[in-house]
């Protein structure tokens, strides 16, 4: 069990990386709500977690609703999606966390770092939403497809990065949750690193023809 439960809406749970988060976090017993723009779908997706978990505490419904209902947000959207995502959700969001996962990848040169013009694509939504919002930045670099093979031990690190020292503390935990390793990675300016690794992972699989490289900190106890 997590030394604290939470209730925790994933925007995009009907996705590959969301719906594999979702599945961790409540086999670890966190309250999960899986959102979406089709309350129907988000329902079905998370009937589905709920059989293959055997139980848990996951329920479907529409993004707005799932924000409402939980304490913290966790946004995993294509790039594309992310701003229109959070501005029709920036009231219901207020005095929450939201945890971005968001890569600004541009087809099809996703193996090419594009960044956009803030450097960080999370940075420019704590600037949007303001301070009533922590935003945390986590997970970039996660093999989606992994996430939901419970039984397999997943050796990435998460570079966790928050202008809010408690809210980094809260991200860390649930990638712990999560079966990986939170790495406090600072001020929320550079999750532009975690950013643009994306692109270079996935260079990396392509030419040396593996299917998830991934990120871990060496020298750490």
């Amino acid at each position: 069990m997590p030394s604290q439960a939470h209730t925790i809406a994933v925007i995009g749970g009907t996705g590959a990386e969301g719906s594999g988060l979702a599945l961790r976090w409540a086999q670890a017993g966190h309250r999960v709500i899986i959102g979406s723009r089709d309350g129907a779908k988000a329902q079905a997706a998370a009937a589905e977690l709920s059989e293959r978990l055997g139980g848990g505490d996951i329920r479907g419904a529409e993004s707005a609703a799932a924000v409402s209902a939980a304490d913290i947000v966790v946004l995993t959207v294509p790039f594309a999606a992310q701003r229109p995502t959070v501005e029709g959700l920036r009231d219901r969001l207020q005095g929450k966390i939201l945890i971005d996962v968001t890569v600004p990848l541009v087809p099809p040169k996703v193996a090419r770092v594009q960044l956009p013009p803030t450097d960080s694509c999370v940075v420019a939504i704590q600037e949007m939403l303001g301070d009533g919002v922590r935003v945390v930045s986590a997970f970039q670099n996660v093999s989606a497809h992994k996430l939901k093979d419970l039984g397999r031990t997943i050796a990435c690190d998460v570079l966790v990065a928050a202008d809010d020292k408690d809210a980094r503390r809260i991200g860390m935990d649930l990638a712990d949750d999560a079966g990986l390793r939170g790495i406090d990675a600072g001020p929320l300016a550079n999750s532009v690193v975690a950013e643009s690794l994306t692109s270079v992972l996935i260079w990396i699989n392509k030419t040396y023809k593996v299917p998830d490289a991934g990120l871990m900190i060496t020298g750490l106890k």
